[in-house]
C-alpha cells in the first residue's frame, strides 16, 4: 500500500499549508467549543488573528474549513492503519476493514458530516483537478487494484473505474445514515459492500 512520494514542498507552498491548516485548526476548536452553526467567518478569523480577507481568500465558507480539517484526518491516518489493513486478506475482507475504521471516524464526526457533504457536491470545482481532493478515490482504487491482483475481486474492469462506481454508493450510504434515525454506519457500510461486491441477483 505505497504510494510515489511527492516532491517535497518549497519554503513558500509550506508557509501557505501552515497557514491553512492554522486556520482550519483553529476553525475547528471553535465549533467543537462553541457549535457549528453559531460559529461565524468573523469569530474564526478573529480567534485566528489574521484579516477577513485572508480567511476569505482561502476559505470562502465554513464548510472548506471542514474540508481542509477532513482531509488532513484522512491523509494522516492512512499509513497508520496500515497494519491493521494489512492483516485483512486483499479485496472484500480489506475493503470491510478499511470500512469498519471509517464507520468508527465518522460516527464522532456525524454532526459535521452533513455540511461536509452538502458542500463537498455543490463544489463549483467538482469536475476539476483544481478541487482538493480527499483521497478517498485513490484508497477505492488501490484496495480494489490489490484484490484483483490476488484474484478476490473481477479484473476485466478498471480498478479506477470500480472505485468509482463504489464511491458512489459509498456515498449514498453515508448520505442515508446521516439523514435517517436509528441507523448503524457500520451495518449499512457491510450491506452496501456485500451488494457491490456480490451484486443484487437471487440467492439461492
Amino acid at each position: 500500500m505505497t504510494d510515489t512520494l511527492p516532491a517535497e514542498p518549497g519554503r513558500r507552498e509550506r508557509k501557505r499549508q501552515q497557514q491553512l491548516d492554522h486556520l482550519a485548526d483553529t476553525a475547528w476548536a471553535l465549533f467543537e467549543a462553541e457549535g457549528f452553526e453559531a460559529v461565524t467567518m468573523e469569530r474564526i478569523a478573529d480567534a485566528a488573528d489574521v484579516a477577513k480577507g485572508t480567511l476569505y481568500k482561502h476559505f470562502p465558507v465554513k464548510e472548506a474549513l471542514l474540508r481542509h480539517r477532513f482531509h488532513r484526518e484522512l491523509h494522516a491516518v492512512w499509513p497508520e492503519i496500515q497494519p491493521e489493513m494489512a492483516a485483512a486478506a486483499p479485496g472484500p475482507a480489506r475493503l470491510a476493514c478499511f470500512f469498519r475504521l471509517q464507520a468508527r471516524w465518522c460516527e464522532s464526526r456525524r454532526g459535521y458530516l452533513l455540511p461536509y457533504v452538502r458542500f463537498r457536491l455543490a463544489d463549483p470545482q467538482l469536475t476539476t483537478d483544481k478541487r482538493e481532493r480527499s483521497g478517498m478515490d485513490r484508497i477505492f482504487t488501490e484496495l480494489i487494484a490489490q484484490g484483483q491482483a490476488a484474484g478476490t475481486l473481477r479484473a476485466d474492469i478498471p480498478a479506477a473505474l470500480l472505485a468509482g462506481y463504489l464511491q458512489f454508493t459509498h456515498l449514498a450510504t453515508l448520505l442515508r445514515w446521516l439523514t435517517e434515525d436509528g441507523l448503524s454506519l457500520e451495518v449499512e457500510l457491510t450491506r452496501m459492500l456485500e451488494l457491490a461486491c456480490s451484486g443484487m441477483g437471487a440467492r439461492s
